[in-house]
């Protein structure tokens, strides 16, 4: 019993306690799929509208960033993009003179998953935008609305019922993602447990810990999306 006890102590929140370091693990794994599912939404939306506003040139682009994105395994995308943009970077600040810059390893965290989600986020609002009845859009059309308008208050209502369970497992995905991340040195939740883990070498007790916390993730995400699907599908029949 008293071996139980000083194995839960290792999980308090202050030192010698690692709890601390796993909660901030958590938040940084929040922080980091939240930015990269915000800029996904941006790259998919206008990915999306891209792909259906029938330019060649855009659609082939936007056609083999989807297909090479969704084709590759993330962690080789994570690894490449982190270090060959920065590379890349580099290269072009000589060129023109100026110094090098070392990339912000959240900032290239959530760019590097959100260049990945976008890709997903493309498919998923294309295909709910093309389930749209074309009459509701006719109708818009008819009566004189602005396209941003016509966006707003018909196009965007009528896509979210049908592409939130999309939306909802790639938010799903983004947060397992983010544990790929710690590749690069950026600690989150996955990379702080085998610190934790590795320190202590009581790798079944945090490993344990980090995944209730992912599951508690998962539950308090799975009540945001229960909430947003009732909001956008409200006036819509059940069977909808």
């Amino acid at each position: 019993m008293s071996d139980l006890i000083d194995k839960l102590a290792l999980l308090a929140i202050t030192p010698p306690g690692w709890g601390g370091v796993l909660l901030d693990g958590a938040l940084a794994t929040l922080a980091i799929s939240g930015g990269a599912y915000a800029v996904g939404l941006v790259i998919g939306l206008a990915g999306a509208l891209g792909k259906l506003s029938g330019i060649r040139p855009l659609v082939a682009g936007l056609n083999l960033y989807t297909t090479a994105v969704r084709a590759i395994p993330e962690l080789i995308l994570i690894v490449g993009l982190y270090y060959a943009g920065t590379d890349g970077l580099n290269r072009g600040l000589a060129l023109i003179g100026l110094p090098p810059v070392e990339i912000n390893g959240f900032m290239a965290a959530v760019l590097v998953l959100g260049i990945v989600q976008g890709a997903y986020m493309t498919e998923v609002l294309r295909g709910a935008i093309v389930a749209i009845p074309l009459g509701q859009v006719e109708a818009a059309k008819a009566v004189g609305m602005a396209p941003l308008l016509r966006f707003r208050r018909v196009v965007f209502p009528a896509l979210m019922p049908n592409a939130l369970p999309g939306l909802a497992n790639l938010w799903m995905s983004v947060t397992k993602d983010s544990a790929l991340i710690a590749v690069v040195g950026y600690q989150e939740l996955a990379l702080a447990t085998r610190i934790a883990a590795g320190n202590t070498k009581q790798y079944f007790l945090f490993f344990l810990a980090a995944a209730l916390l992912y599951l508690v993730i998962t539950l308090g995400s799975n009540v945001v999306f229960r909430f947003a699907d009732r909001h956008f599908r409200r006036g819509l029949p059940l069977s909808a």
